[in-house]
Formats: structure tokens, C-alpha cells, sequence
């Protein structure tokens, strides 16, 4: 297992500096200038240059290149061109907000999800599994953001069950951090959800129709127990797999869940960055964001080996 787990930090080490060659290039190659747009559109050209100057932006792109990586390998993204403040401040201060309401997404998914796809399951081509099936294919055909539309419309200014927007920290005030974050975790966990449902249910119905669930049955247990021990625990690799792809997702819908909720979060701070042409702050968003999916691969690897223990690490089964 140390080997193995030695050999994707590496391969993940790798795969870091390759992104961080890509979006170096990438920001220089989006229109517009930074310090032009700093600067103003009526300042002079000697203005704009000194400014220029003074970014490093007139420096060769290996120069400039080579001293991001050397302050980032000490931990120093640099500083936001548009407020002067260090990039690891705002990451620090914004990621914090995306990280909770994507876990909380996570688990509205994961539950919603499997509970839909083992009913489905063992409702098989009856009305509660066409219901399911119904509900999830209009979760994937809605955009997010039209959910979150009517949600604000109708269940926070109509109803009022929760608050349009605004952000409550779950380190100061858990509970109404949670019900702050619910609606938005609710938007954002639809499409996971209509998912993690979709591929229960075919794990689940392969899963009720294999020898060892007929054997079960036949040496007397209950219904329920053999949906629950031997057909869900048998689709979890299906669902931490899903849920591991299609974090990428949860992170670029949580850019549009938070700018319609007013979430002072890392897809907020993405956005304003790429608007306002902040070469730093992208630069340190997509590395934080790239090694948050090393990470995240490599945890659902091990887990692998955690829910089923025939399954080895390094790959392949005992």
C-alpha cells in the first residue's frame, strides 16, 4: 500500500505542475490587460507601463513563470492585483463556505440518491420506480440555475422557509449556517442526486438477481435485510466512485449556485478573479482546485479497499 500510495503523490506531483504550466499560459492568453484595466482606461501609457513594471508583467513568461513556482512551492500564491491582499487569504477565507455546502450537497445526494435507486430497485417497472425515474430525469434536464430561481421565488420569498441569501459561518452559529446552506446544498445535490439514484438502481437490480442474494433468501432472511446488508452495500463502490467523478461538477455548479444565493464562496472568488483579469488569484484557485481532485482520487481509491476488502489498493482483487 506505501508504495502505491508513494506513486500517485507522484504521479499527482506531476499532474500539479502540468496544471500549473496550463493555466500560467492559459490567464496570459485571455483578452485584456490586467493593469490596463488596473490602471483605468484614461491612464497614460507610461502609467500603464509602470504598473506593468511593477506586476512583473513586462518580464519574459519563463521568468515569471519560474518565480510563481518558487513562492509557490514556499506556499506563497502571490497577491491579488485588484485589492493588494495575499491569494492564500482570500483561498483561505472563501474556501471554507464551497467546502461546506458541498459536503452538505454530497450528503443530501448520497442519501436522496440511494434511498430513490433501492426503492426503484425493488419496485422494478411498477409506479413508485417510474416516479423515480421521472423525478431524476427532470433533476438533470433543469439547470441549476432555474432551480435556484424558483426555489428563492417560491420557497424563500413565497413560503419562507429559508433565506434567500446570505452566509452564516459554521464555526460562529451551526445551525443557522445549516439553514442558510440548505436550500443552495438542496439545488446544487439535484443532479448528483438523479445520479448516485440512476446507478443504485442498476447496481441494486444486478445486484437482487446474483446467487448469493437468492441463497440469503432461501436460508430465511427478511426482505429487508438483504436490500439493505447484501444489494446497497454491494452498489457503494458504484455510488463513492460517482460521487468522486462528479465532484468536478458540484465545484463549477457551485459557481453558479453561489452568485444566486449570495455565497461569499470559492466560485464567487473564481469568477471576480476571471472578470477582473487577477492572474494571481486564478493561478491560485485552479492549483488549489487541481490538487483538491489528486487528493480527492486518491482517497476514493483507498476507500475502495475499505468498503470491500477483497479489493486491493495497488489495484486489481485478492
Amino acid at each position: 500500500m506505501t508504495r502505491y500510495l508513494l506513486t500517485r503523490l507522484g504521479q499527482g506531483l506531476i499532474t500539479l505542475v502540468l496544471a500549473s504550466i496550463v493555466v500560467f499560459l492559459g490567464v496570459r492568453a485571455l483578452p485584456g490587460d490586467p493593469a490596463r484595466a488596473l490602471a483605468g482606461e484614461d491612464a497614460s501609457p507610461e502609467a500603464v507601463a509602470a504598473l506593468r513594471a511593477q506586476l512583473g508583467l513586462d518580464e519574459p513568461v519563463v521568468v515569471q513563470y519560474a518565480r510563481f513556482l518558487g513562492n509557490a512551492l514556499s506556499g506563497d500564491l502571490g497577491e491579488s492585483v485588484r485589492t493588494g491582499t495575499p491569494v492564500t487569504e482570500l483561498i483561505a477565507t472563501t474556501l471554507p463556505v464551497t467546502a461546506w455546502l458541498s459536503l452538505y450537497a454530497i450528503v443530501i445526494a448520497v442519501v436522496a440518491g440511494m434511498a430513490a435507486g433501492a426503492l426503484a430497485a425493488v419496485n422494478q417497472v411498477r409506479w413508485p420506480d417510474l416516479a423515480v425515474g421521472g423525478v431524476s430525469l427532470l433533476s438533470l434536464s433543469v439547470p441549476n440555475f432555474w432551480l435556484g430561481l424558483l426555489a428563492i421565488l417560491y420557497l424563500a420569498v413565497g413560503f419562507g422557509w429559508f433565506p434567500a441569501s446570505g452566509y452564516v459561518a459554521v464555526t460562529e452559529e451551526p445551525l443557522r449556517a445549516l439553514w442558510h446552506l440548505t436550500l443552495p446544498a438542496l439545488i446544487l445535490g439535484t443532479g448528483l442526486a438523479a445520479i448516485v439514484m440512476r446507478q443504485t438502481r442498476a447496481s441494486m437490480i444486478d445486484a437482487l438477481s446474483a446467487d448469493y442474494v437468492r441463497t440469503a433468501r432461501a436460508k430465511g432472511s427478511s426482505r429487508g435485510t438483504v436490500v439493505i446488508r447484501y444489494a446497497m452495500r454491494n452498489s457503494l463502490i458504484v455510488v463513492v466512485t460517482i460521487v468522486g467523478l462528479q465532484l468536478g461538477g458540484l465545484i463549477s455548479g457551485a459557481v453558479v449556485t453561489e452568485r444566486i444565493f449570495g455565497l461569499p464562496g470559492f466560485g464567487k472568488l473564481t469568477l471576480d478573479s476571471v472578470f477582473s483579469r487577477d492572474y494571481p488569484v486564478i493561478q491560485g484557485v485552479v492549483l488549489v482546485v487541481t490538487l483538491a481532485y489528486i487528493l480527492i482520487n486518491l482517497a476514493v481509491d483507498v476507500l475502495y479497499s475499505v468498503i470491500d476488502p477483497r479489493i486491493r489498493v495497488g489495484g486489481g482483487n485478492t
